[in-house]
């Protein structure tokens, strides 16, 4: 478990917002200015924030509010840190990661279904 981050699979964006100490708009912004943060949505739209996502958004603060680089400049420095092939792991890790998500989407729909019974 990462420092900081519960040990959970999934986050929705106010958990994250409350992790982080950030906005819930600016979690959204960073979406549309850094290419490798694209949560999942469940089937209602509620943003589905991954481990690794998180942490990612962990990264960027650090990029930004700490060594105080401009947007441009800690997108370059995140895409520069991900060169090369993917390791086997995260090809395995963001597997699990889509499976996870299918499942937790079946799992509402029949809790809802069982809720309109």
């Amino acid at each position: 478990m990462e420092a900081g981050i519960p040990d959970k699979l999934f986050f929705k964006i106010g958990e994250v917002a409350g992790l982080t100490s950030l906005r819930p708009s600016v979690l959204r912004y960073w979406e549309t200015e850094f290419d490798t943060l694209k949560p999942n949505k469940s089937r209602s739209g509620q943003r589905l924030y991954t481990r690794k996502e998180v942490s990612l958004i962990f990264e960027i603060k650090r990029l930004l509010y700490t060594e105080k680089l401009t947007i441009e400049g800690a997108r370059k420095k995140i895409a520069n840190r991900g060169k090369g092939a993917m390791p086997q792991g995260a090809v395995a890790e963001s597997a699990r990661e889509k499976i996870f998500s299918i499942i937790s989407e079946v799992r509402e729909d029949l809790e809802r279904f069982k809720a309109s019974l």
